[in-house]
């Protein structure tokens, strides 16, 4: 999953797919799913799609076998830098203890000690995991580190590896550490050290993390220093997070488990203003995207919190994204099938539409859903002529078997930028 991905030569050709879900989000292809289809890479690139029967001639050809073909999902919130184990944890939490923030202080410890080396294996083990279920574009965030040495470190480590890194220095405040001076830190000496490594900023606002006020700080500081925004917002309660993100125009709010309904209409409103279909998770075309809803289905289901409404985010016009918050406390799973599957079977989305949100919904929220990001890299997340070749095929015929046999391992092949990587 390194940004840096060897150059294909030559052309591939992917053939007699039984059914291809391209979540193709331009004008009138919103949901297109072509039957008996092909795609042709041309190096990193897709340079054809259409019927089998028309697909030209390429210079390596593979047989899909009827099989479905997805784009690869597009994870866009994880916590992939960290050591340490936390599965008495989760046994505590399982047999009636209830969650709160501090947790992480725990893998803040673990992490601290572990060697760089050490950290990048673990990093590279678990990004190895992702693509193999499907994975090809992923966000990774610092926070374990809570020090400007090691939250440089982590970010370093991070760019390396991951496709997009996310500052979250504002994860917890430590132990013994005043509240406000931590924020002064997170937004002067360690933002100035980690800002050579991520692209974003992101901020837990939340009781036990950071106020509505010592957020709002973090938030304009990292703006002010060129950083996209992110929040961690509405988890363990109401609060400001959802407000925040909609003031500081972030490219999205992720958890979302507790929404007022002047949330989700302050939310909603992002997009009638800014650009696009959002209910239909249409292309916003020239205008700005507005904020994305993150939810975190497994996320939600190891702290046994209420699941995020997302049905009721679509309707109201807001888009979502599905993704897998991957992270050593709550969530200890990259696996975007099983969120997928979540989505379907307990929160009242279409097999199409959680999907959607696992690949285009995703590339939406780190902004990589059309034309080129920070990086340079071409558009993820959806099957167009012209975007990066990312692509997946189930051992099944339909991306529905995603939720009809949830737990089963239709993972089969994964192209990530034309490179088969399963």
């Amino acid at each position: 999953m390194s940004p840096v991905t060897p150059h294909t030569t030559g052309s591939t050709l992917i053939t007699n797919i039984g059914e291809l879900s391209t979540q193709d989000c331009t004008e009138g292809a919103a949901t297109a799913v072509l039957k008996d289809a092909a795609v042709v890479f041309e190096g990193e690139r897709i340079s054809w799609i259409g019927a089998a029967a028309d697909a030209p001639a390429a210079d390596t050809a593979v047989d899909a076998g009827g099989r479905a073909g997805l784009p690869g999902w597009v994870d866009s919130h994880t916590h992939l830098v960290f050591a340490g184990d936390r599965s008495a944890e989760f046994e505590a939490r399982m047999a009636g203890e209830s969650y709160a923030a501090g947790g992480i202080a725990v893998t803040t410890a673990a992490t601290r000690e572990a060697t760089d080396y050490d950290l990048t294996r673990l990093l590279l083990a678990r990004v190895a995991e992702a693509a193999a279920g499907g994975t090809t574009y992923l966000e990774t965030k610092t926070g374990y580190g809570l020090s400007v040495e090691e939250e440089r470190r982590h970010a370093r480590i991070a760019s390396t590896v991951a496709d997009t890194v996310t500052y979250l220095g504002a994860h917890l405040v430590p132990d013994g550490v005043d509240a406000d001076e931590y924020t002064d830190l997170v937004c002067t000496d360690m933002l100035t050290a980690v800002r050579p490594y991520v692209q974003w900023a992101d901020v837990f606002c939340e009781k036990g993390a950071f106020t509505e006020d010592q957020s709002r700080r973090v938030l304009t500081a990292c703006r002010d220093a060129g950083l996209g925004l992110r929040v961690h917002g509405n988890q363990l309660g109401p609060g400001a997070g959802v407000q925040l993100a909609v003031e500081f125009g972030a490219a999205s709010v992720d958890h979302v488990n507790h929404l007022s309904d002047d949330d989700v209409d302050a939310l909603a409103g992002t997009w009638s203003e800014g650009g696009g279909n959002a209910g239909g998770m249409l292309d916003p075309g020239a205008g700005t995207p507005g904020t994305v809803a993150t939810c975190l289905p497994a996320c939600d289901l190891s702290t046994r919190a209420p699941l995020a409404e997302a049905r009721r985010l679509l309707d109201a016009g807001v888009p979502v994204a599905l993704a897998s918050n991957c992270n050593p406390g709550t969530s200890y799973t990259s696996s975007m099938n099983f969120c997928v599957a979540t989505a379907v079977l307990q929160m009242g989305l279409t097999v199409q539409e959680a999907v959607r949100a696992a690949t285009y919904g995703g590339a939406l929220a780190l902004r990589v859903h059309r034309g080129t990001d920070r990086d340079g890299e071409r558009a993820v997340g959806s099957l167009a002529v012209g975007h990066r070749a990312d692509l997946q095929l189930f051992n099944a015929p339909s991306a529905a078997h995603l939720a009809y046999r949830p737990g089963m391992p239709l993972t089969g092949s994964v192209w990530r930028a034309g490179v088969r990587v399963r």
